[in-house]
């Protein structure tokens, strides 16, 4: 019984906030899914689980490539897919310094993309909702102001606070949608933040405990 009073209540607050509401719930909707598919992938990815960078390197300074890229193949980390291109790279000896430095590039910028994907959607959905809260705020403020006239002379007080209520719905609503879309937008930034810096130090590493070819 509740669930059903609660599901009328949406619908009759959505009815309220006319076309921009719907708008706007459809926007809430697809930024769950941005966050629930970015979670899941960040978790895929194993971006917590970076302990095979010190095995890895470990591993190389005693001279055994073969058993670095059995380490680094064990892993789904964006990091460990770029070092072992970086360790393939180096021991190639058909490539020049240049084509190495062009492939680790490639890998590397190809990992950050994957791990980015999405994320501007979510920047939008953060930047529109409280633009388009304020739009259906003022087209309500329109209509309230429009009833208000047709009632001339009988103005009752009640026709303009209804007409203010249900404006103002699509701004909170709004922000109800920007507030935690753009929280999770910086949350997922700077994790991704975090794992270009790394992949920076690991390429580092690896290239100076690999001999020269």
């Amino acid at each position: 019984m509740d669930d059903a009073l609660m599901l009328t209540t949406g619908i009759s607050l959505l009815d309220k906030g006319g076309p921009v509401m719907v708008v706007l719930f459809a926007l809430s909707i697809f930024a769950l899914a941005i966050i629930f598919v970015k979670i899941y992938q960040f978790y895929r990815s194993g971006l917590g689980r970076t302990q095979f960078i010190d095995q890895t390197i470990w591993t190389l300074r005693e001279g055994s490539e073969e058993a670095a890229l059995e380490i680094l193949s064990a892993s789904s980390h964006p990091i460990a897919h770029v070092m072992d291109s970086t360790i393939r790279s180096v021991s190639s000896t058909t490539s020049s310094k240049e084509d190495r430095e062009t492939e680790i590039s490639r890998v590397g910028s190809a990992e950050i993309r994957n791990l980015e994907s999405y994320l501007r959607g979510l920047e939008v959905i953060a930047n529109l909702s409280p633009l388009l809260g304020l739009l259906g705020t003022v087209l309500g403020m329109i209509k309230a102001f429009a009833r208000l006239e047709s009632a001339g002379t009988k103005v009752d007080p009640a026709i303009l606070a209804g007409g203010i209520w249900e404006a103002l719905l699509t701004t909170a609503f709004g922000l109800s949608v920007a507030i935690p879309a753009l929280a999770a937008f910086y949350i997922f930034e700077g994790r991704v933040e975090n794992v270009r810096t790394e992949m920076k130090d690991a390429v580092t590493r690896v290239l100076g405990v690999i001999p020269k070819r």
